[in-house]
């Protein structure tokens, strides 16, 4: 799911030759706020945000710092594309 998220919305971007930051889509910006968020919970980073608790909640959950959670270098990989293309769309934080 990850994967075909990101490669729907590179191809999106590039489709249409946008040469500045896109403007921001509710609906990419909280798939790729998802995704994102996915890879966290499955190594066990206990969330602090109600948005984020009522998506994932907190079962099971060991890292309260994010910077604790073990990622691999394929989960910090693909955390830091999304991070860019939320950044690119001007996602909200």
């Amino acid at each position: 799911m990850l994967r075909l998220c990101l490669a729907l919305l590179a191809t999106a971007l590039l489709a249409g030759g946008v040469a500045e930051p896109a403007l921001a889509s509710p609906q990419a910006c909280g798939e790729l706020w998802t995704a994102r968020n996915e890879i966290y919970k499955a190594q066990g980073y206990c969330f602090r945000t109600q948005r984020a608790i009522a998506a994932f909640g907190n079962a099971g959950c060991q890292y309260d710092n994010i910077e604790d959670v073990p990622l691999s270098a394929h989960d910090r990989r693909a955390v830091a594309d999304i991070v860019r293309q939320e950044r690119s769309l001007r996602c909200p934080r």
